[in-house]
C-alpha cells in the first residue's frame, strides 16, 4: 500500500537528497513549484571520471569473506533502496540518496591499474571480489566494458576472482567467465531479492527482473561456469518468506551453492529505507521497522563485528533455520567451490618489454 502524500520518482529508488553527514553548511534551494523538475534533483545520470590510482582495495573485516576487492564503479545506478554502499557517496562530497544512483563515478584505467597491481612483485595471490561495494555489472557497463577488461586481465595472470551481481548483463562475459572457470579461477553468484516483478520495480528499481535473473543462473551453468544465487538482502516482514522459493528455484535454473544476507542499514540507509518503507509500504511499515529492529538489538543497525551480517534474538535464528532448511531441501551447497590460488602467473611479454 502506499501512502499518496509521499512521493516517489520513476526509476529511482531514492527520490531525496539527505544532508551529507561531513558537510557543515546545508544549502537549500528555492524551488519554483511551476516547474516540473527541480535542476537540483535531475533523473537523468551523470557519469564522473575517477582518478583514483589504486583499483584493489583490502579490508581486514571477520564478517566479509573476501580481502580483497575491484570496484570500477562508485555509486551505482541500480537505485536499490537499501544499499548499504550509499553513505560511501558522502565521502565524494555527494548525498548518500538521489546523487548516489545519479551521480556514477567512473574508474576509467581501472584495467590499467589492475594490471599494474598484478604485476608486483609483492602482490600475492589472492581472490579478488568483484565488487565489493557496487555492482560490477550496472547499466554503464554495457558501454564501457570495463568489468570485462578487467576480467581478462585477471585471466591473462590467472588469478581468481568472485562476481556477484545484480544484473543478468553478466552472461555476456560468459567466454571469458567459461575459460576462467576451466582453471578454477571463477564463481559467479546472482543476487535474487524477491520473485515478485512488482516488488523488485520499486525495490530495486533499475536491476534485470527476477525471471532474467534465473535466465542468467541457466546460461552460466550451461557454460560450465559455477554459479550460485545469495539471498540478498532478507528483509523480515517483506521478503523474508520467499527464501525457499527463491532457493529451489534457483536450484532449477543451475545453482549450486546458496548464500543470504540480513538487511543492513549503517548511518544514512537507514533514514533513506525508512522513508522508502512508508512510501511503497505505508500500511505495514512499522511492523517491518520493528522486526528489524529486534534483529539489531532495538536498533535499526548493529555495527558490530560478529553480530552486524547476522542479526541475533529469535527473528536471526528462524531466518537461519529456515535458509539451512531451504538449502538442504533443494540440494546446493553439497560440495566445495571449485577454486584455487595456484594457477596464478606474470605474462612474459619478453625481452623487448624490457626497453619500455
Amino acid at each position: 500500500m502506499q501512502n499518496n502524500n509521499s512521493v516517489s520518482l520513476k526509476g529511482r529508488g531514492i527520490s531525496t537528497n539527505p544532508p551529507n553527514r561531513f558537510e557543515k553548511v546545508l544549502r537549500e534551494k528555492f524551488v519554483d513549484s511551476e516547474r516540473e523538475e527541480d535542476e537540483e534533483f535531475p533523473s537523468r545520470t551523470q557519469f564522473l571520471p575517477d582518478s583514483s590510482r589504486s583499483i584493489i582495495s583490502f579490508n581486514s573485516s571477520p564478517d566479509i569473506p573476501f580481502e580483497a576487492s575491484i570496484n570500477c564503479y562508485r555509486g551505482c545506478e541500480h537505485g536499490c533502496s537499501y544499499c548499504y554502499a550509499r553513505p560511501t557517496h558522502e565521502y565524494l562530497g555527494f548525498s548518500s540518496g538521489l546523487d548516489f544512483e545519479t551521480k556514477i563515478m567512473v574508474k576509467e584505467k581501472a584495467p590499467e591499474l589492475l594490471r599494474a597491481a598484478l604485476s608486483k612483485k609483492g602482490w600475492r595471490p589472492t581472490i579478488l571480489a568483484m565488487s565489493g561495494v557496487t555492482d560490477p555489472y550496472q547499466p554503464i557497463e554495457q558501454h564501457l566494458q570495463l568489468t570485462r577488461r578487467c576480467l581478462e586481465i585477471l585471466l591473462e595472470f590467472k588469478n581468481p576472482v568472485s562476481i556477484i551481481t545484480k544484473n543478468s548483463r553478466v552472461v555476456r562475459d560468459r567466454d571469458i567467465l567459461a575459460q576462467l572457470a576451466r582453471e578454477k579461477l571463477v564463481v559467479v553468484y546472482i543476487s535474487i531479492t524477491t520473485l515478485d516483478r512488482n516488488l523488485c520495480s520499486i525495490l530495486e528499481p533499475r536491476t534485470s527482473r527476477p525471471e532474467k535473473r534465473l535466465e542468467a543462473i541457466s546460461l552460466l551453468n550451461k557454460a560450465g561456469i559455477p554459479v550460485g544465487v545469495m539471498v540478498a538482502p532478507v528483509i523480515p516482514g517483506l521478503n523474508d518468506f520467499e527464501m525457499p522459493r527463491i532457493i529451489q528455484e534457483s536450484k532449477k535454473a543451475g545453482a549450486r551453492f546458496a548464500g543470504k544476507v540480513l538487511l543492513r542499514l549503517p548511518q544514512s540507509v537507514a533514514p533513506l529505507f525508512e522513508e522508502w518503507l512508508k512510501v511503497h509500504f505505508f500500511d505495514r511499515s512499522e511492523k517491518i521497522l520493528n522486526r528489524l529492529r529486534a534483529l539489531r538489538g532495538g536498533n535499526l543497525n548493529d555495527p558490530n563485528f560478529g553480530s552486524r551480517m547476522k542479526g541475533q534474538g529469535v527473528f536471526a535464528d528462524q531466518i537461519d533455520s529456515l535458509f539451512e532448511l531451504a538449502c538442504k531441501k533443494a540440494g546446493v551447497n553439497l560440495e566445495d567451490i571449485p577454486i584455487t590460488l595456484e594457477n596464478f602467473q606474470r605474462p612474459s611479454h619478453g625481452q623487448l618489454s624490457l626497453f619500455k
